[in-house]
């Protein structure tokens, strides 16, 4: 049988100036990646040149080449020219850090905060241009919604209005469902869910003529049951399962929809020891006795320091999540998911493939490890722990055999 020939040494130097102007004309990123995949990509012409046919050789090389060079080269990004931008929540973390590069790119952003005069506020005034406007809203009251939707309409008459942020969220409370207040369920719905809701359709003629993005902020809680988060997940799971009905339905009208799941970021509410403290006295002061008896203080005081021990691996570089909404808002094709953050592809991987016992376990290791409450401690009157919770290593007897992982 006879084998094709490979290039000579000098055929080989011609294909590789001709693939260096290929690099060249495309718009890679000069550094560690691109080399790594230039070197796997020489290693495997290697392998191909001696186990396989030329014609099958030529096309594994071929289909490597052209993923690796795809996934490494920058997505085709559009032109910001007069693009109008509505972000919610710019108070503090990732609203405030995107509406400042967004200002800085050239954007019109319309900013909503809180409080017009908070401290978050008062930076974005002092070092933005004069194109950001700061509205106060507050996405519990209909009323602050309709003012700031009859405000961007005025505002964007000239230029239209190309995207949407849905970034303010809500979580008061770190507890198991049983032990977080009916009323903590509600109020992160009426901010996560719809708050976000009723912006978005009003905001939605204004999208569809510009044929604009929605971009909302979720959280992997919303995707897997993160011990302590049940409020703050099943909100961000309803917002979530919305924006992907949004994102079917307004596929014709040219209005794309980004999800971002970040992982764990050093925001201004994550750094407030002293607001999750005030936030656990709070819930010890209010919760019926019989759940006091049955749960122990102790049992939430362990909580408690598990949550703040987690908080530790935060990553205080905001720029992963901030660079993710703006290319959800400017990408050709944006991504129906984001998922900026250090961790988050072997978590994903955990909780879709692995056994449920495992998936159980690598998020209290991760995130917040309990023990047992009090009813079910050995010693206590009528106590039976279950057959379950006594063959699971990560629920101790008690918070003094707690150790931080």
């Amino acid at each position: 049988m006879e084998r094709w020939p490979w290039p000579s040494g000098g055929a080989w130097l011609l294909v590789a100036a001709r693939a260096l102007l290929q690099l060249l004309r495309s718009d890679l990123r000069l550094g560690r990646p691109l080399l790594a995949a230039l070197a796997l990509l020489a290693a495997l012409d290697w392998l191909c040149q001696r186990l396989l046919p030329p014609p099958a050789a030529l096309a594994v090389l071929a289909a490597a080449g052209w993923i690796a060079l795809s996934r490494l080269a920058r997505p085709q990004r559009l032109p910001v020219a007069t693009r109008a931008v509505l972000i919610t929540g710019c108070d503090s973390g990732f609203g405030k850090e995107t509406a400042k590069k967004l200002d800085s790119m050239g954007f019109t952003v319309l900013a909503t905060v809180l409080e017009l005069n908070s401290p978050g506020a008062i930076e974005l005034r002092t070092c933005c241009s004069p194109r950001l406007k700061l509205l106060q809203m507050d996405l519990t009251k209909p009323g602050d919604i309709s003012r700031v939707l009859e405000f961007t309409k005025a505002h964007t008459t000239s230029t239209g209005l190309w995207g949407l942020v849905n970034n303010a969220g809500h979580n008061d409370v770190v507890a198991d469902a049983e032990l977080s207040p009916v009323a903590t369920f509600r109020s992160c719905m009426e901010v996560n869910f719809f708050g976000a809701l009723e912006l978005t359709k009003g905001l939605l003629p204004l999208l569809r003529s510009s044929r604009g993005r929605i971009v909302t902020v979720g959280s992997p809680a919303g995707d897997m049951p993160y011990p302590c988060l049940g409020a703050y997940g099943t909100s961000k799971a309803a917002v979530a399962l919305l924006m992907d009905t949004f994102s079917c339905e307004l596929l014709p009208w040219g209005v794309k929809v980004s999800i971002i799941q970040p992982g764990c970021f050093k925001t201004e509410s994550v750094r407030n020891v002293g607001q999750w403290e005030k936030r656990k006295q709070l819930l010890l002061a209010n919760l019926p006795q019989e759940l006091l008896q049955a749960y122990g203080k102790d049992y939430i005081e362990h909580l408690h320091g598990q949550f703040l021990r987690s908080l530790r691996l935060a990553m205080s570089d905001l720029s992963p999540v901030v660079d993710a909404i703006t290319d959800a808002l400017l990408a050709a094709r944006p991504r129906r998911r984001y998922y900026p953050g250090q961790g988050l592809g072997l978590m994903y991987f955990i909780h879709y493939y692995l056994p449920e016992g495992l998936r159980r376990r690598f998020l209290q290791v991760f995130f917040i490890s309990h023990c047992l409450p009090r009813a079910l401690q050995p010693g206590q009157p009528g106590a039976t722990p279950p057959q379950d919770a006594a063959q699971d290593p990560n629920l101790s007897p008690g918070p003094s055999s707690a150790v931080a992982r």
